[in-house]
């Protein structure tokens, strides 16, 4: 990722996933979407295979939106300690005169 504008910009995008992995009513949204959706899956019929498939996709979509963020929060992470490198690179050029 070595373009330092690049990494300032997954910093940033870092902050605000952990901002809204944080939010309550998101927490809140996703929780109740997936015991939603799991309530559903639960009274279909045996023969509403559709149904099912629809409801587990379902679920499975909030938890892909959860590990996004997440993804999103290691990747701006894994951005800052690369910046954290090349300053103390840069600092270290700097005092030895390189």
């Amino acid at each position: 990722m070595s373009d330092e504008s690049q990494l300032d910009i997954a910093v940033g995008r870092a902050q605000r996933a952990q901002d809204l992995i944080n939010n309550e009513l998101l927490q809140e949204a996703f929780k109740t979407l997936e015991e939603a959706y799991l309530q559903a899956w639960r009274v279909t019929k045996i023969e509403d295979v559709a149904g099912r498939e629809k409801l587990f996709l379902a679920v499975n979509i909030v938890a892909k939106v959860k590990d996004h963020l997440n993804a999103t929060v290691t990747n701006g992470k894994l951005a800052m300690a690369e910046i954290k490198q090349i300053t103390e690179t840069a600092e270290r050029r700097k005092l030895f005169g390189f």
